[in-house]
């Protein structure tokens, strides 16, 4: 399928052919039939990828500062390896859209194949020719609107929040300054609900559209003398702000205008410094309305799919979707007098140079149209790019289902030159990101979906890097298909997921598993392991992570998606431990700092004892300095200590004598590789003993209750 793109590195706004995406549960396959391009948000997005470096970084500081912290962290070169990988990433457009329902994920009732729907929701209605879009960013479309129309309707909801924010009464009299497509919208809505509404430009044109929907308006130089005539000298109950200016303008108009005591909400991105004389005599109440309405930026409503009680939030960014619709269906929302431009899709790159002002033209109303042709779905999940015939060998063949930041920026530049292993598909649901890594980095092919790599007879070998609740799943498909299986941590999130591996590594043939606990491979780590090879005493290892905060709506402090930062990272310096040991502990205390509803069990000590008597102590920690040294281990043992600091520098000493081994920051993510590799062809064992995987993975489960029961917990 096509789908419009933006590179934020070169600027570049381009077409590109990518595999149609697979619904996931609580998701829809939406056949695009047309969208909506923003000239607010989507404009700003186009200019800033356009600028040069310096010019990003003067546009948005706050970036460069986590760059600076990250340098001062990890080094230069990994630093900005990082940064042009981001920035690397394509970047899908759009957010309002309308089309037809193709297929649908589980969980998905009330939806039906066939179904027409407007689409909203950065990163799900995006200007492809299809899109996948959870429940709660989809309405019905009643038959009597178009599609043309109905890809207003995000737009719609985000005039219709604003609105709704203002706590309106019939009869009262509505202001709004800024009449673009925002502004004509709102002035639609007010005067749907019964409210008396002037409308205020600098722009002629608009005044006189306007005009032609039904609605007083005047010029900005005669709002005020206009306002005065208009409400009989008492003020406007409400004012709506939907003017994109940097200017403090439209705040200040609309401190003039208001009465006593008035509402006022700006919807559009204006100038906010509010004058403090006007707005004091006249007790005037100023809301910064956000987006589309409540349910925005949470990603449990938007994401999972749990909507907010009716009782309790009447007006969610969904219910809005369908208020829009239902105005549009009644005639009372006339939305194709809006429209000044259209571009199929083939041609879209040309609609942005129509927005930034390249072509000067005036415009309202941009849309991207699409072909309405059926495609077989199937045949349309994959994208090739070397159309050469496969030759079977002897090497590892991978197929890799992820393509997200840490497949891009750390695993598959560290394995592509290892000449073991060649590259033969990448899938992520979405098609995009599977697609631009695919050519990236010599991929045969992108996919949409998992099976396509599962059951390739080309592929040997698995890659999983999805996120976390879903590597079990995938860990047994690919066992079962007869892959050898590599899966990012962790290698589940809970005992039933666990217990479901072992009971198919059990029966397995040949394949092997491994998982990414890839510090036990790095260079200093097998020095530090061959400083105390012949060791004759039990080990005291104290390994310290300065982890930094992530708040509680990230997905991986969510139990049910990435099982909570103990299970979902911490398992990394377990098994670092249990890697010196040289066994998977028996027993574990772990205790943890209040978390204070700001926190998620992931301020912890936990105490780890192996079968020799050594003991293990990791402190993980979320409430300290990024900016400061990720990690840190002490080893005390038979008359030794061994420091290694972030994986940079290896202090050892014996008997008085210091030895110093410093290299740059290397966690062993080629070197698990390369292992992994030698292992699958030469048939030996896996890399990491099986039982040190299942048993570091059981070490999280008891480290959790152990935090929750506050008692020893034995790991069985």
């Amino acid at each position: 399928m096509k789908q419009l793109l933006q590179n934020l590195k070169n600027g570049k706004t381009i077409i590109e052919e990518v595999p149609v995406p697979t619904p996931r549960a609580g998701m829809a396959l939406v056949k695009t039939a047309a969208s909506l391009v923003s000239a607010g948000t989507e404009r700003m997005v186009v200019e800033f990828a356009e600028k040069s470096l310096v010019g990003k970084a003067r546009s948005r500081p706050d970036l460069v500062k986590q760059v600076l912290d990250k340098a001062r962290r990890e080094g230069l070169a990994p630093t900005v390896a990082a940064a042009f990988n981001r920035l690397d990433q394509p970047m899908a457009l759009g957010y309002s859209s309308a089309g037809t329902i193709v297929a649908l994920g589980k969980n998905m009732q009330g939806f039906k194949v066939g179904q027409r729907v407007v689409c909203a929701g950065g990163g799900y209605a995006v200007h492809a020719e299809y899109a996948v879009v959870p429940r709660n960013l989809l309405a019905p479309l009643p038959k009597n609107v178009d599609f043309e129309s109905a890809a207003f309707a995000t737009l719609g909801a985000i005039a219709m929040h604003g609105f709704r924010l203002s706590e309106p009464q019939v009869g009262e009299r509505v202001a709004i300054i800024g009449l673009g497509l925002l502004g004509l919208l709102a002035g639609q809505i007010a005067n749907a609900a019964g409210c008396s509404v002037l409308g205020i430009d600098i722009d002629p044109k608009r005044i006189a559209l306007a005009s032609s929907l039904g609605l007083q308006a005047v010029a900005r130089s005669k709002a005020v003398d206009s306002s005065v005539a208009f409400i009989a000298k008492r003020g406007f109950d409400v004012v709506l702000i939907c003017a994109d200016t940097p200017s403090n303008d439209p705040v200040e108009l609309a401190g003039a205008i208001a009465r006593d005591r008035a509402r006022i909400v700006a919807t559009g991105a204006v100038g906010l410094n509010i004058p403090r004389k006007i707005y004091y005599e006249k007790e005037l109440s100023f809301i910064n309305s956000r987006s589309y309405g409540p349910g925005r930026y949470d990603s449990s409503y938007e994401e999972d799919g749990k909507d907010y009680p009716l009782g309790y939030v009447r007006w969610t960014e969904g219910r809005n979707l369908e208020s829009v619709v239902e105005l549009m269906a009644g005639g009372k929302l006339k939305v194709q007098p809006l429209i000044s431009h259209r571009f199929p899709i083939e041609k879209a790159a040309a609609a942005y140079e129509v927005i930034t002002g390249k072509k000067k033209e005036s415009f309202l109303g941009v849309l991207l149209t699409y072909p309405q042709t059926v495609e077989k779905l199937e045949s349309s999940k994959v994208v090739r790019f070397n159309l050469q015939t496969f030759k079977p060998s002897n090497l590892v063949t991978l197929g890799v289902l992820g393509a997200g930041n840490f497949a891009n920026a750390t695993l598959l530049p560290a394995i592509k030159n290892i000449k073991d292993i060649e590259l033969v598909g990448i899938a992520s649901a979405g098609g995009l990101h599977a697609r631009h890594s695919g050519q990236k980095f010599g991929f045969k092919y992108a996919a949409s979906s998992d099976e396509e790599i599962i059951n390739d007879p080309n592929i040997n070998t698995v890659a999983i890097l999805t996120r976390h609740d879903s590597h079990a799943d995938l860990v047994v498909r690919a066992l079962k298909a007869g892959k050898n299986v590599f899966v990012e941590k962790p290698l589940a999130i809970n005992s039933v997921q666990l217990s479901a591996i072992s009971k198919v590594l059990s029966t397995a043939n040949r394949q092997l598993l491994t998982v990414g606990f890839n510090r036990r491979f790095s260079p200093l780590a097998q020095k530090l392991f061959a400083f105390y090879k012949d060791r004759s005493e039990p080990f005291h290892i104290h390994y310290r992570v300065n982890a930094g905060y992530i708040p509680l709506n990230h997905w991986t402090q969510n139990p049910e998606q990435g099982g909570g930062r103990i299970i979902g990272e911490a398992c990394h310096f377990i098994d670092f431990i249990t890697f010196l040991a040289g066994a998977a502990p028996v027993s574990v205390s772990a205790h943890g700092l209040p978390d204070g509803g700001k926190y998620g069990e992931d301020n912890v000590s936990m105490i780890f004892a192996f079968p020799d008597g050594s003991l293990g102590v990791v402190d993980y920690l979320a409430n300290g300095d990024k900016s400061f040294p990720k990690e840190r281990v002490e080893v005390f043992c038979g008359g030794r200590i061994a420091v290694l600091d972030d994986f940079r520098k290896l202090e050892m000493v014996e008997n008085g004598k210091w030895k110093v081994v410093k290299s740059a920051q290397d966690k062993g993510w080629k070197a698990e590789w390369i292992a992994l590799a030698k292992s699958i062809r030469a048939g030996g064992g896996p890399p990491i003993p099986y039982e040190q995987l299942i048993g570091v993975t059981k070490s999280t489960f008891a480290a959790v209750e152990s935090i929750r029961e506050r008692k020893c917990i034995e790991v069985t």
